[in-house]
This record gives structure tokens, sequence and C-alpha cells, in this order.
């Protein structure tokens, strides 16, 4: 797993940094020479579509994505746990079919032949490439989900085990 969370979060530092320097380029062709580098809004978009979907796993896997806890100071702990067991297995599906659903868009983007619109760069890579990210984020989901299940089946029966 380490080697997994090392791999994409450099996948997704190299997508952000990539990013950077294509933007400080372009602002100083710009201002400078009076001239912007040719395609530079659809490289800009393609590392935002990496940088976004390449850390999306790590986000998830982490919990540091958007969450919504304002019941959380009424629920009773015992509630909570089956809160995150369930929320991350329904994300987890939740997920797994939007990457079914792009892995289907991007079958028909490579049977299609689409590209950008001015540099003519396949996009199907790019769009398979979010399915498999998508799939691992739905993986990711579902080990947090797991996690959480057993963190909780452990808990109970180191309670029940106390009251002996």
């Amino acid at each position: 797993m380490n080697a997994f969370k090392k791999l994409v979060g450099a996948g997704a530092a190299i997508a952000l940094f990539v990013m950077m320097l294509l933007t400080f380029a372009d602002v100083v062709g710009r201002k400078v020479l009076n001239s912007s580098i040719t395609g530079s809004v659809e490289l800009t978009e393609l590392c935002m579509l990496g940088t976004i979907f390449i850390a999306m796993p790590l986000v998830s896997l982490a919990g540091e994505h958007v969450i919504f806890d304002v019941l959380d100071p009424i629920l009773p702990a015992p509630l909570q746990r089956w809160q995150r067991v369930i929320s991350n297995a329904f994300c987890s599906l939740l997920v797994l079919g939007g990457a079914w659903l792009i892995h289907g868009r991007a079958a028909r983007v490579f049977e299609d032949g689409d590209t950008t619109a001015q540099l003519q760069i396949p996009t199907g890579p790019f769009i398979q490439a979010v399915s498999v990210m998508l799939l691992c984020t739905a993986v990711m989901h579902a080990v947090v989900a797991i996690a959480a299940y057993r963190n909780m089946s452990q808990t109970e029966s180191d309670s029940a085990g106390s009251v002996l």
C-alpha cells in the first residue's frame, strides 16, 4: 500500500508541477516575449485532469475529502461507526458506477478518435486513465469501509470482554 501511495502521490505532484511550469512559462511568454505557448489551455486542462483524478484515491484513503458532519455531535458513537462503514461502502459503489460509465465513454472516444481542438492530442487515453483512477478510488473506499467494520467489530468485542 505504501508503494501505491508513493507512486500515486508522485504522479499527482508531477501533474501539478507541470501545470505550474506551463502556466508560468505561458504568462512569461505572453508578458515578456508577446507570444503565448500554443495549446497551453489544453495542456493545462489535461494536467488539471491528471492532478485531480490521480490524487483522488489518496484523498479517499486518508478521508481528506469534503465531509458533512452535522449529525456527528448528536449521534452516539456506535452509530457514528456504522455511519463510517455504510458511507464508505456506498461511496465505493457510487464511484465504481462512475468508473464503469467513464470506461464506456472512453471506449466510444477511442472508437471515434476524438482529439483536443488545437493540439490534436487523443483524449481517449486520458478518459481511460480517469476510469482507472476512479476504480482505484472505489477500491480505497472499500478498504476504508472494511477497516472501519473490522475496527468496529474489534471495539465491540473488546468492550464485551471487559464486562466479564
